[in-house]
C-alpha cells in the first residue's frame, strides 16, 4: 500500500531503522520524521521519502512513455521525464514485419521512418549505461509509436509498478496506458487484432501497439 506523508509527519518504522533521504530523526533518534512531501520507500530497514516533485528514477523492466528528442547514429534519444535522456538503440527495436536480422546501413538511413523527432512511443527499460542513462527496447509488439491520443502527466512517484500497464475502460471506449514514469497515454479503444504470428512477445497487451510502418521503398 502506498504511504503518502507531508513534512513533519511521523513515519511508522520498526526499531533499528536506517534514516534515508527525505527524513530526519527526533526524540533522541527514536522517531523518524518526513522532511519532504512524498511517498515512503522501504528497502529492508532503510526508510526514505521520495519527493512528489522529482524526476523519474527508473528500474529495469519499467514500462515508460516518452517523446523522441533526436535521431542519432544507430540510436534515438527520448525524454522520459528523467534527469537524462533515455537511449533507444537501433538494435533494440522491433523491425517492420517482425523480421529478426542484423541491422544494416539501409536501416540507419531509414530510422526516421520508424520514429522521428516529436513522436510519442512506449518502451521498456532494458538496462542502464555507465553514466546512469536508461537503455530502452521495443522488441515486443506491445511497444512502439502511439497515435491518436492524449498524454497526461502526473507525479511518477504516484504510479505503481504493475504487471499490466494497459487497461481498457469498459463501456467508455477508452484505452489507458499507465507508464512507470508518470506519463499516461489515453486513446480511443481499438478493435482486437486477429490472432496471428506477432513476431514478438505475446501477452494480454498485444493489441496495444500501432501497426508497424510500411517497409522502406527499394533504392
Amino acid at each position: 500500500e502506498m504511504e503518502l506523508v507531508t513534512p513533519g509527519q511521523t513515519i511508522q518504522s520498526e526499531a533499528g531503522f536506517l534514516r534515508g533521504h527525505g527524513t530526519y530523526v527526533k526524540d533522541g533518534g527514536t522517531t523518524l520524521v518526513a522532511s519532504v512531501a512524498g511517498v515512503v520507500q522501504r528497502v529492508n530497514k532503510l526508510v526514505s521519502v521520495i519527493p512528489v516533485k522529482s524526476r523519474y528514477v527508473g528500474q529495469v523492466g519499467d514500462v515508460v512513455v516518452g517523446r523522441v528528442l533526436e535521431v542519432g547514429q544507430k540510436r534515438w534519444g527520448l525524454d522520459v521525464n528523467s534527469t537524462q535522456a533515455a537511449v533507444l538503440m537501433l538494435s533494440s527495436v522491433h523491425l517492420p514485419g517482425g523480421v529478426q536480422r542484423r541491422r544494416t546501413y539501409e536501416d540507419q538511413l531509414n530510422m526516421r521512418q520508424l520514429y522521428a523527432e516529436g513522436d510519442v512511443m512506449s518502451a521498456e527499460v532494458h538496462q542502464f549505461f555507465g553514466d546512469g542513462a536508461m537503455s530502452l527496447h521495443t522488441r515486443s509488439r506491445k511497444y512502439g509509436k502511439l497515435r491518436g491520443g492524449e498524454m497526461v502527466t502526473v507525479p511518477w512517484v504516484l504510479m505503481r509498478r504493475m504487471k499490466k500497464h494497459h487497461h481498457v475502460l469498459e463501456g467508455l471506449g477508452v484505452e489507458v496506458l499507465l507508464s512507470s514514469n508518470g506519463l499516461i497515454w489515453i486513446s480511443p479503444e481499438r478493435p482486437p487484432v486477429p490472432e496471428r504470428d506477432q513476431g514478438g512477445d505475446e501477452d494480454e497487451d498485444e493489441d496495444w501497439t500501432e501497426p508497424d510502418p510500411p517497409p522502406p521503398p527499394p533504392p
